[in-house]
């Protein structure tokens, strides 16, 4: 094999397991990783240490990896292209003055979410979220409008092999508020991240169907005061700022 071979082979290899663990795939047991990527496992370790090693991947405590902050970054400043996040940074503005909230655009990353584009009206910000914050993708509505729109085999999947701490929901209950959500078309949390900061997203879809993002507003209670027409006005802008994203989306 020559050097130049040697090396195309080792970036293709690496891009296969990076697009492994994007799609869901673990490394937690590495033989069985190993048969999936078919490479032998002497070279997925040296790989993954590779990766690990340029910020690409970060090695979990109770094993695996995930996405590391240089992937992602590098995933941001390519997305700048696309149609999603440039129609975002026209829909977010119109979104937070519409409805005196904070709007946010949010992707999947596997079992977390990540907050890529902000967007902050006219009052002082509360929320801690900022561009750039990652969280379980249970924790907060973004991440429970795209676990809605996924097959239920796919979040028993994912509940199974990252969220199985004290802080996780029991299945039954997870999946009965995903069903909720489901009915809903959007989900809405009152205090259920942050005290006193509520939230509502809707989910993002791709012109086949498939879930690019989601679309999320979060502010202080006072916003709303309890307001059924509010609250009503604030679902109704949140979903139709979704639907305009994804008639631009790839």
């Amino acid at each position: 094999m020559t050097e130049h071979s040697a090396a195309t082979t080792s970036v293709e290899r690496s891009f296969r397991v990076l697009r492994f663990l994007a799609e869901g795939g673990s490394t937690a047991n590495l033989s069985e990783a190993a048969r999936c990527l078919e490479v032998n496992r002497v070279s997925l370790m040296r790989l993954l240490e590779t990766l690990e090693h340029c910020g690409m991947l970060v090695a979990l405590p109770q094993g695996g990896h995930r996405l590391g902050l240089a992937f992602l970054s590098l995933a941001a400043v390519a997305a700048d292209g696309f149609d999603l996040t440039a129609r975002a940074q026209w829909v977010l503005p119109e979104l937070a003055r519409k409805t005196g909230m904070t709007a946010y655009l949010v992707v999947r990353d596997e079992a977390d979410i990540v907050y890529l584009q902000r967007e902050m009206p006219d009052t002082p910000l509360i929320s801690r979220i900022r561009i750039g914050s990652r969280l379980p993708a249970y924790c907060a509505t973004p991440g429970l409008v795209m676990l809605a729109a996924l097959p239920e085999e796919m979040v028993m999947a994912l509940q199974a092999r990252h969220w199985q701490g004290d802080d996780a929901p029991a299945q039954d209950e997870l999946l009965a508020r995903l069903e909720q959500i489901r009915v809903a078309g959007c989900a809405w949390s009152w205090s259920g991240l942050e005290p006193g900061i509520d939230s509502c997203a809707a989910v993002i879809r791709g012109r086949r169907g498939e879930v690019v993002g989601a679309l999320s507003v979060a502010g202080p209670h006072h916003v709303l005061a309890d307001d059924p027409k509010r609250i009503v006005g604030i679902q109704t802008d949140v979903m139709l700022a979704a639907e305009q994203l994804a008639a631009s989306s790839f």
